[in-house]
């Protein structure tokens, strides 16, 4: 049995909701700042980013290795297990702000390892989303997009089994390396 966890920020900003999977999912939009920033100090700057999200075509699935599988539709972020189990995270049903950047978080973990991924949403000028654990691990995610730039696309990454590297912060940064949006880690 998987154990699940639970990424999410406590902000008026972040929304909750369980998948169908039994995974936890978080979003959190711009304004938010990691623990101990006050609010609205989303200024921070990582180092430039030159990478692009790989466009692939509506339904083109992606292995994101481990037995994980991504594809894209105009609806949202869709995912299946190495169990065979397939969820969805969807762009078009209200739950998400697309006029301001954000980045929401899906994540499951077991003895091997811990899957993570997500949609980053609002801004044309995503370039990376990394992930960073509780003793400052960075861990930078792959992303996809839909062609035409849509305003939205998903990310992926693996990392170490929760017991070893707690929850996740994920930072959304653009090509300049400026943060746009953030979900602070949360363990419960």
């Amino acid at each position: 049995m998987k154990k699940y966890l639970l990424a999410a920020a406590v902000t008026a900003l972040v929304i909750g909701t369980p998948t169908a999977a039994g995974a936890a999912t978080a979003t959190a939009t711009a304004g938010t700042a990691a623990p101990g920033t006050p609010a609205g100090a989303v200024t921070a700057q990582a180092p430039a980013s030159k990478a692009a999200a790989r466009v692939v075509l509506p339904g083109e699935r992606v292995s994101a290795g481990k037995g994980w599988t991504l594809w894209l539709t105009r609806d949202g972020k869709h995912w299946a297990g190495p169990d065979g189990y397939e969820n969805f995270r969807s762009v078009t049903d209200g739950n998400l702000d697309l006029s301001r950047p954000g980045v929401s978080h899906q994540s499951e973990s077991d003895a091997d390892g811990a899957f993570h991924s997500g949609v980053y949403y609002g801004t044309r000028k995503a370039a990376r989303v990394e992930l960073t654990d509780r003793a400052g691990k960075k861990t930078t995610a792959s992303l996809l997009e839909l062609p035409g730039h849509p305003g939205w696309g998903a990310w992926y990454a693996h990392t170490a089994p929760a017991e070893r590297s707690g929850a996740q912060r994920v930072a959304l940064y653009d090509r300049a390396g400026v943060l746009l949006a953030d979900l602070p880690a949360w363990e419960f």
